[in-house]
């Protein structure tokens, strides 16, 4: 029979404790408490058995500061699980729902373990660890999971893959080394929650966007339930040049709607932490289509997102953010998008966070929840209409080349009204969320019925072209045209002005089997299989990021200007306003001069180029395509998408003669000289 709660009431063991910092902290000697309810009218905090399934004492917090409840437990020690226990009105008309049955998470716990949260030492030792401040322009995200990208790798111990130790092993830096990539994004890594229907059919919330601790570390990707663990992972990290950005989800919680668990925040104090059906407080506002929606609006939740970005920051030292449906997180108390909103107003004043990498996913499911381009300066923003215009074009589809230039040039149209450049467009084919590129080539229709909800999950409309059979294929034709399409689709990405973003194990041909939602999927359908990856792809996505990081003219600060920029049809002449509407136009060129770059380096010298020319052509047939110069100027071949290393057999190509350019291939050429016949950018 356990032992009854022990109630501790003695001054002795209870100190008076102070309202700030929230959550539980650790000062050397004891352990301050601290918790915000505005409609509280009681809190108990509970402590543990080291296992967390034994309540051993029960401390009522008599302190009370600006509904701030603390205490200060002189005896307390890093390791102690503890929880909350708050009493209050149970009146859901009215937006409360508190349970005192309920042991609540602390909204601000640096560790969660066994359902409890924990109280931290947060000592470590970061030692010359700098931040490697890469500027945009030369930025090349890698979105990754943190299980998927190491679970299944030959090289890393198994004891850490699937970790972020495994992360940080030297197979893995050297890997993302070799391919240039100079940020790595985290699908979400905060403390998540499973949802019960998942977990009913032998499944789990496998991408992690069901957060319930904005502090915590998720634990199932730690090999040694530390804090330690993690900075580890970003010190190493940072050490070989590569930032760490994270994908945070602070638009809803893992509570789910009103029939949902009752873990933290609804029973803390739900009227504040969330936003209320002002007609019918018994729901919740569901912007998100997850159930509830944070209330960002309020200074309190503003307060908590922000104090978790600065400890994300300033703590863990991680170098941006990409937010989840962040079109949530700007709406005003009325539910209106606001750019002046109290959550992007307090990012902007910010001297911590305006000076991190902050990327806005810019819509949500809401009314006028689709706000691309409309994020202040300092954003930048995932951009899904390059997404879809790069998959049209590529697909065949006609009449778009003039929406295709707009985006390989950096979306202009977008971002420049708000004052920010080229930078401020997050570029990418394929995330997370949808078809790896492989089955962008493969699939027309989308396979989820491993996600057991009858293949009705997950985009039906995904502009994706199987190249004439529908999945697997062995026949040499539809195979060669697929692995041309991926090399395509990455030519174009690495070739656009704006920041790439690449889906780790594109570059190795990885297959979800038509899969467009696994975010169930904790299983080899998601892990990257390393064994069977394509090394040949490998090589030429490298060369690609290779070129870009060379040459200043794929990688601008600014929008190309007219006299460096001449958009070409396949004739070799400047392209005309009819010329850009025509509907079967599917092939054109763009020639960049260098030496007009009008752009300087960090000590004002002007930055020069070779003179580049892209060409694409998404037609089935090849094109000779004239080059532009003088009789006496060369241009060489630096990748052509129709060879399988990028390669064609002649490397140069004299000015005013024609190019074999391939039907569906992209091509890059730099202008040489004859005596000089590659001049590297600064």
């Amino acid at each position: 029979m356990e032992a009854p709660v022990r109630t501790v009431v003695a001054p002795s063991a209870v100190w008076r404790g102070r309202p700030h910092p929230l959550g539980a902290t650790w000062d050397g000697a004891g352990v301050n408490f601290a918790l915000f309810s505005k409609n509280a009218e009681r809190v108990e905090l509970c402590l543990f058995a080291p296992r967390g399934r034994r309540e051993v004492e029960r401390v009522e917090l008599r302190e009370r500061t600006d509904f701030v409840w603390h205490c200060y437990l002189p005896e307390a020690r890093p390791g102690l699980l503890y929880g909350y226990r708050v009493h209050g009105p149970q009146d859901p008309d009215r937006g409360h729902r508190f349970d005192p049955n309920k042991v609540l998470l602390d909204p601000y716990a640096r560790l969660i373990t066994h359902q409890r949260c924990r109280v931290v030492d947060s000592a470590f030792s970061w030692g010359d660890d700098r931040p490697p401040r890469t500027p945009w322009r030369d930025t090349v995200i890698y979105e990754l999971h943190v299980k998927g990208f190491t679970q299944r790798h030959p090289d890393v111990p198994e004891q850490l893959r699937g970790t972020y130790a495994g992360l940080a092993t030297e197979p893995i830096t050297t890997y993302l080394k070799r391919l240039g990539v100079t940020a790595v994004e985290l699908l979400p890594i905060h403390t998540v929650v499973d949802e019960r229907r998942l977990l009913q059919q032998g499944l789990c919330n496998y991408w992690g966007y069901n957060s319930i601790g904005f502090f915590a570390p998720e634990m199932r990707y730690s090999a040694t339930g530390t804090l330690g663990e993690f900075k580890t992972m970003v010190k190493t990290l940072h050490a070989a040049g590569i930032e760490v950005i994270l994908d945070v989800v602070y638009n809803h919680t893992g509570e789910g709607d009103h029939t949902g668990p009752t873990l933290g925040f609804r029973g803390i104090d739900n009227a504040i932490y969330y936003r209320l059906d002002p007609t019918h407080p018994r729901r919740y506002s569901n912007p998100t289509a997850t159930g509830n929606s944070l209330n960002a609006a309020h200074r309190v939740v503003t307060a908590l997102i922000m104090d978790s970005l600065r400890y994300w920051v300033e703590e863990m030292h991680v170098d941006g953010f990409r937010f989840d449906l962040a079109t949530t997180l700007a709406r005003n108390a009325q539910g209106a998008f606001d750019r002046n909103a109290a959550f992007l107003a307090a990012v902007r004043q910010d001297p911590v966070i305006s000076q991190a990498k902050l990327i806005a996913e810019p819509w949500d499911l809401g009314e006028g929840g689709y706000q691309l381009g409309n994020f202040p300066p300092g954003w930048a923003e995932w951009n899904d209409k390059y997404r879809d215009t790069v998959r049209s074009y590529w697909k065949g589809d006609g009449g778009i080349v003039g929406e295709l230039a707009s985006r390989i040039s950096g979306s202009q149209d977008l971002f420049q009204r708000s004052g920010r450049a080229p930078t401020a467009s997050i570029n990418f084919v394929t995330t997370h969320d949808g078809f790896t590129l492989h089955d962008l080539v493969s699939y027309e229709r989308k396979r989820n019925e491993a996600n057991h909800e009858g293949n009705r999950d997950g985009a039906d409309h995904n502009r994706s072209w199987n190249c004439g059979v529908e999945g697997p294929s062995d026949q040499p034709g539809v195979v060669d045209l697929r692995e041309k399409q991926k090399r395509n689709f990455l030519a174009t990405l690495l070739f656009s002005q704006g920041v790439p973003m690449l889906l780790a194990g594109d570059e190795l041909g990885r297959t979800q089997l038509g899969n467009n939602n696994a975010y169930c999927q904790d299983n080899e359908l998601s892990w990257l299989d390393w064994e069977g990856a394509d090394r040949e792809l490998f090589q030429f996505t490298a060369r690609l990021v290779a070129l870009r990081k060379k040459h200043p003219l794929l990688r601008r600060r600014t929008y190309p200007r007219p006299e460096n920029t001449a958009w070409l049809t396949p004739e070799g002449r400047e392209m005309t306003e009819p010329d850009w509407k025509l509907p079967f136009a599917r092939c054109f060129g763009v020639l960049m001069v260098g030496e007009r770059l009008a752009e300087r380096d960090e000590r004002g010298n002007p930055i020069g180029d070779d003179d580049l020319l892209l060409l694409l052509n998404a037609h089935g047939e090849e094109i000779a395509f004239p080059l532009p110069g003088a009789r006496d100027e060369r241009w060489e071949v630096l990748a052509d998408t129709g060879y399988a290393d990028g390669a064609p057999g002649a490397g140069f190509f004299a000015a005013a003669e024609r190019y074999p350019l391939q039907g569906r291939s992209a091509v890059l050429l730099a202008k040489a000289s004859s005596t000089d016949p590659v001049r590297t950018g600064a």
